[in-house]
């Protein structure tokens, strides 16, 4: 404890070798937190990186009172960050992906062979459709086919805009993986 204080202080003084073994003496404890949250072991290193940077530049704000658990904490809301910000990205791919998905369906083109490829995209969506709950079915066809606002699906469905913006966001990622399903069998 008083090592520990004491390489604490002469990190903060400037003292990279002091903090390198603080490194060293924390890697493995750090790590094996991350690992916990995060399976991937690249990804964990990487984290894991993340955790002592904020370390260093957050040193100076420790208290003296349980640097192991200070750190620990520490640990463990990098890895919940890298959770969410992995999930957040990949529902913004899977939103942004069903957008293509749907607008593409639109055919504009004399062009036959681009008419046939439209047609079949057409077909591939109508059963990929279809697979879907109804609850979420309904919404994406009455969203995206019958032009409907948020707000008229809510009334004709009398049911909250809440629930409508939900089910429209869940629809749009079932969707992408319905359409991911059909597209393998082709």
């Amino acid at each position: 404890m008083e090592r520990e204080n004491l390489l604490i202080k002469e990190s903060l003084e400037g003292n990279e070798k002091a903090f390198a073994i603080i490194v060293n003496n924390y890697k493995n404890y750090i790590f094996a937190i991350i690992l916990s949250f995060i399976k991937d072991f690249g990804e964990a290193e990487n984290v894991a990186q993340e955790v002592f940077l904020q370390v260093h530049t957050s040193l100076s704000s420790y208290k003296s009172d349980n640097f192991k658990a200070w750190i620990g904490k520490i640990a463990a809301n990098k890895s919940i960050d890298w959770i969410r910000r992995k999930k957040s990205k990949f529902r913004e791919e899977a939103v942004e992906n069903t957008m293509e998905l749907v607008d593409s369906t639109v055919t504009n083109d004399d062009n036959p062979e681009m008419f046939l490829v439209d047609k079949e995209r057409k077909e591939v969506l109508k059963r990929a459709l279809s697979n879907l709950p109804e609850i979420y079915r309904i919404v994406i066809e009455k969203y995206y086919f019958h032009e409907k606002s948020y707000e008229m699906i809510a009334k004709e469905e009398d049911v909250p805009l809440k629930t409508i913006a939900s089910r429209l966001y869940r629809a749009k990622i079932l969707l992408k993986e319905k359409w991911r399903e059909e597209n393998e069998t082709l």
